[in-house]
């Protein structure tokens, strides 16, 4: 039945890698099950039959599909079904995306549809890193054009080693995770996130994951000999020679003019009369590819561009090769946020704020991943009018949480911990102007921002961004790319970091790779360019992060009880815990491992709350004090309850530090009184103080108390509003 099946073996990283050709989804043109351990991907690779009309790009598209069946769960949605992508799966479409877009024909419009379906997961294999693979070798072997094929690893540092694809164990001691895609020859992608990690250890761990994808080419390359389909051909999009040509002569230096300047919205007015005139000089020449003629007037600004670069060494806008354009930094923009910052750079300016909220306030995941929850969330919004254009919001696209994805990964390694900062932190990144570079620009909003809300980061973050510009074996790089460097040019490489090292890395690329040379000069300048930023911009803006949070955020206390007290602390149906929370004006979570999280607007509702909490999972101590309710009075003494449930007597001997005569002289129900345990009897009995409270806090005596104190009617004494006594200690710090 299957007559075609092949099976191809090899083993990476220690584990064995598995292709199943010939069996499975045989109408696509080209497709493979992968198997990598017991992780299971299934890669398909189709192309319609003819061009896409009206378009001016190549239309591929990467879906990499998360089955929770593979891990075995059932989705947590209504209808218990997978419903749209997780972020995470449209993170590892777009790392699929990029090392394998370059490689195809440039100037083809067919469709190309490209679908990874995770069927199986082992948490030792990744399932990321077998999908590229089998998307490589599903292309290769299929009649599709394209000169791959690439392969891709993950680059640990465990233990300051480097370790191809580490197991989840060594996942969670790395201080790296590096996505490296290769071709034959060059370095095609590069994904990072790393814990400060210094230039050097960065470059020879891409280096280090280049080599093993070496081997997996020469795989792949076997493959395709055995059983690779010969390419179609396909109808180029690409303009006539002869009306480049034509264009090219009338335009060239209009173009050149429109060109030189440093103002977008000037570019924008110079190229419209330009436009006008081609098409006015040329529709009738030819009538038949009128679209194609822009096609024309792009391909020279792109020739003016590159020419400037390469053979001048100029710039669009003027500046130097290395030099950054204008910045400015400024933070508390905003009264009402927690935080919030602005970075400036050339016409790309981003507005960052900072929310702080409770731990219930994490973001629940529901992936294929050993991921439930997420602290800390950073979200990216690009709007129409930041390019001067009237597209309505529509929501998110990939294009948005990919590059918040990016700023959120630069930042995580100076989050503190939930331990040193017990808050969940939302991050959003307004871009307001763009003009290149905003991923980077908002790297720098956010850490004003989160300066600016008083969170104690490990260390201030930049971002910059690198081009390039290649020719046969010529090449230069530039420092700050704007909007048109980044359209014309061959690479947009993104560094985020501190002063001591690296913290995320992404780059997109328009030819097929890049030589060690490039990315070693790529690191350096970013490199210089970062610490640029830190010193002379943002660091001036504000030095350091605010000591106080602002008066908006809430005040967040923490502790941790023992396991087996959560019960009581929650109560029956939840009784015990909504009680405190409607008593205290304050949230309440608990963690698993008995994490207790308070969060009030104010810091003595959250104070008291832990008081409650603590006094309920840890025994009363003799000699402690507590701030408790009165629930019960009696002729002999009242009763007050210092924590729900746990009630003990104040004798009427010991309500006051002078003689009282009736219980009601002092307190009534409902009063919120202080009290010291000064006995715990055989059966678990409190007896409480309130007379050596007032002497332990206040340090009152019959002699200092006042004796022409407000009386009521009948000699007893007046009590405060609110039925509080005079002069009523606080709780001290326990």
């Amino acid at each position: 039945m299957f007559e075609d099946y092949m099976v191809f073996e090899t083993t990476l990283a220690g584990r064995p890698l598995k292709v199943e050709t010939g069996k499975v989804a045989q109408l696509a043109n080209g497709s493979c099950m992968v198997r990598y351990g017991d992780t299971v991907v299934l890669c398909t690779a189709t192309m319609s039959a003819k061009p896409r009309e009206g378009v001016d790009f190549f239309p591929l598209s990467v879906d990499y599909e998360e089955k929770l069946y593979s891990v075995g769960k059932i989705p947590g949605s209504f209808q218990r079904r997978e419903g749209r992508p997780s972020e995470k799966a449209i993170l590892t479409s777009r790392v699929i995306d990029r090392p394998i877009r370059p490689l195809f024909p440039k100037d083809m419009r067919n469709d190309v549809s490209v679908v990874c379906t995770v069927m199986s997961v082992d948490p030792d294999c990744a399932p990321e890193i077998t999908a590229m693979i089998g998307t490589s070798i599903a292309l290769s072997i299929s009649d599709i054009p394209w000169e791959g094929p690439i392969g891709g690893v993950v680059v640990g540092l465990v233990d300051g080693k480097f370790v191809i694809n580490p197991t989840a164990e060594e996942e969670a001691r790395s201080d790296m995770h590096v996505t490296v895609a290769s071709t034959a020859d060059l370095v095609a992608m590069i994904e990072a996130g790393a814990n400060e990690v210094d230039n050097d250890t960065m470059f020879d761990g891409i280096m280090a994951g280049h080599a093993a994808n070496q081997e997996i080419v020469k795989f792949i390359n076997d493959i395709t000999a055995a059983i690779g389909k010969e390419k179609i051909p396909f109808q180029s999009n690409d303009p006539d020679p002869a009306m480049y040509e034509a264009v090219k002569d009338f335009a060239i230096e209009k173009v050149r003019a429109a060109l030189d300047t440093d103002d977008k919205r000037v570019r924008d007015e110079r190229l419209k009369p330009v436009y006008e005139e081609v098409h006015a000089r040329f529709d009738e020449e030819y009538p038949d590819d009128i679209a194609k003629l822009d096609d024309c007037l792009y391909k020279l600004q792109k020739f003016v561009v590159r020419r400037w670069l390469l053979d001048d060494g100029k710039r669009v806008d003027g500046r130097g090769i290395d030099e950054i354009r204008p910045l400015a930094a400024e933070v508390g923009l905003l009264p009402r946020v927690h935080g919030s910052g602005m970075f400036t750079r050339g016409q790309t300016q981003v507005i960052t704020t900072v929310t702080l909220g409770s731990s219930g306030d994490a973001q629940l995941l529901d992936g294929i991943d050993n991921e439930d929850h997420k602290r800390y969330m950073h979200h990216y919004n690009f709007p129409s009018y930041s390019v001067g254009e009237t597209k309505p919001s529509r929501g998110p696209g990939r294009r948005e949480i990919g590059h918040g994805a990016l700023a959120e990964r630069a930042l995580l390694p100076v989050i503190p911990s939930v331990e040193d900062f017990p808050y969940t932190l939302r991050l959003v990144s307004e871009v307001v102007s763009s003009n290149g570079s905003t991923s980077q620009a908002s790297i720098c909003g956010s850490t004003l921002a989160l300066m600016d809300a008083g969170v104690p980061i490990k260390a201030p973050v930049a971002g910059i961004s690198c081009g390039l510009v290649t020719e046969g074996d010529r090449f230069m790089t530039m420092v700050d790319i704007q909007g048109l460097e980044d359209f014309f040019g061959d690479m947009d490489f993104k560094v985020g970091g501190t002063h001591k090292g690296i913290t995320a890395i992404q780059m997109d690329l328009k030819v097929h790779g890049l030589t060690p040379a490039i990315i070693k000069e790529a690191l350096e300048k970013t490199y210089k360019a970062r610490l640029y930023i830190l010193d002379e911009i943002m660091l001036k803006a504000i030095p350091a992060p605010r000591e106080e949070l602002s008066p908006y955020a809430p005040k967040m206390l923490s502790t941790k009880i023992d396991v087996d007290k959560i019960r009581e602390v929650i109560g029956k149906g939840g009784s015990v815990i909504q009680k405190i929370q409607a008593e205290c004006n304050c949230k309440i979570d608990i963690e698993e491992d008995g994490s207790v999280f308070i969060s009030a607007l104010s810091t003595d509702d959250a104070k008291r709350a832990l008081m409650v909490v603590e006094t309920i999972a840890k025994d009363p101590e003799i000699g402690a004090i507590y701030k408790g309710r009165v629930t019960r009075l009696m002729n002999f003494g009242a009763f007050v309850e210092i924590a729900p449930g746990k009630e003990g007597l104040v004798h009427i001997s010991r309500l006051d530090v002078k003689r009282v005569e009736r219980v009601e002289d002092v307190v009534n129900v409902g009063d919120e009184v202080m009290v010291k345990v000064t006995e715990i009897d055989e059966q678990g009995r409190l007896n409480l103080s309130r007379r050596d409270a007032l002497i332990e806090v206040e340090g009152l005596t019959p002699e200092n108390t006042s004796s022409d104190a407000p009386r009521r009617e009948g000699g007893r004494p007046m009590r405060r509003e609110g039925g509080r006594d005079n002069g009523r200690p606080r709780r001290p710090e326990r």
